[in-house]
């Protein structure tokens, strides 16, 4: 009687074991994404200063920058 209690812990065993090889998997893929967003976000900060400085230039007007977006 012990063997099919035996081959349940296994089969639980194995069933974590790969659960957690999911789990590393997707902490992988949510690391990498979160360096490209940190990416991405300085990227957009370097093209929002640009054309905010491009603005200023053309019009002298305020620096869009400086300006909370309109959904706000």
């Amino acid at each position: 009687m012990t063997a099919p209690m035996s081959d349940d812990l296994t089969q639980l065993q194995e069933r974590v074991a790969h659960l957690m090889a999911a789990v590393d998997d997707l902490s992988d893929v949510v690391a990498r994404q979160q360096g490209e967003l940190d990416q991405l976000t300085r990227r957009v900060a370097l093209l929002m200063e640009r054309e905010a400085a491009r603005e200023a230039q053309e019009s002298g007007s305020e620096v869009i920058a400086d300006r909370p977006p309109p959904h706000y």
